[in-house]
């Protein structure tokens, strides 16, 4: 097991069921301001847990189709509530059925790129130990959001990472689709570039999404696991990895921080929204 992953000293932010009324947003402030507390030493190592209620995470790329809005609207129609992401990617779906995992740390000793995304890739296998020799870490062509460290279990996707630098901090985030069909969601997807596209040519190459190649993880183990008993067993193996762990939601220090970047994100995010 990765000794970056057992030996620090964690502190865990559950946010499972209380982001469930906010917008993503709100978690993409979070975890700029993780990185803010970590990158500047106020706050040791965080893994953080998130959930949202129906929303689709577009990315900067995304919001330059040629036909967004109308694309939007479709999400919308779906029940889905679109907004743009401050980090790179494309179009990614959350829902109760997904659950996110952040971990954020400093860059105080250096790390490549390549090596924060291993740390997620160990985490989940640590995550789901009775699978662990089949998850892979390749791009699975057909997926939506599709990049290098694209997990899956025998060429279906289940879960994209991606990462964030700023402040001296290191975000690597995850969505995890553990309940419900994995090929429902990337039908949304595929729907949703169908329209926004319209056929038309761009400069950039948008990803021709294949349902058929992303499932969730009770679809691919048979088992009727939940995010909720999946967040359990993260809080589980920090505290069996390191008895130091701590449960701690933002402080009253961090807080003004957090008010700062959730501005500044949602001013953002209404901008690109107004195209």
């Amino acid at each position: 097991m990765n000794r970056f992953l057992t030996e620090t000293n964690w502190r865990f932010i559950d946010q499972s069921l209380t982001m469930l009324t906010h917008s993503p947003l709100e978690s993409f402030a979070m975890d700029d301001t993780l990185c803010h507390v970590t990158g500047h030493a106020s706050s040791p190592p965080v893994i953080r847990t998130w959930v949202h209620q129906e929303s689709v995470v577009l990315g900067i790329q995304d919001h330059r189709l040629p036909h967004i809005e109308e694309g939007m609207a479709l999400l919308r129609a779906r029940g889905y509530e679109p907004i743009v992401r401050n980090s790179g990617g494309l179009a990614v779906v959350l829902d109760p059925g997904v659950l996110n995992v952040s971990i954020v740390f400093s860059e105080s000793e250096p790390t490549s790129i390549d090596q924060a995304f291993n740390y997620m890739v160990d985490l989940v296998k640590a995550i789901f130990p009775k699978v662990a020799d089949q998850i892979e870490a390749y791009e699975i062509i057909g997926s939506y959001c599709p990049g290098t460290f694209d997990l899956s279990i025998g060429g279906k996707k289940f879960a994209g990472i991606s990462q964030r630098r700023m402040q001296n901090g290191i975000a690597v985030q995850i969505y995890l689709c553990i309940e419900g069909s994995g090929s429902e969601r990337a039908s949304l997807i595929r729907d949703f570039y169908a329209v926004s596209l319209q056929g038309e040519k761009t400069k950039f190459t948008y990803p021709t999404v294949v349902p058929e190649v992303m499932a969730s993880m009770q679809e691919l183990t048979g088992e009727p696991m939940t995010v909720a008993e999946v967040n359990i067993r993260i809080q589980q193996l920090l505290l069996a990895w390191n008895s130091n762990t701590v449960l701690l939601p933002l402080q009253e220090s961090e807080l003004a921080l957090y008010a700062h970047y959730l501005e500044r994100i949602y001013k953002r995010n209404a901008v690109l929204l107004k195209g």
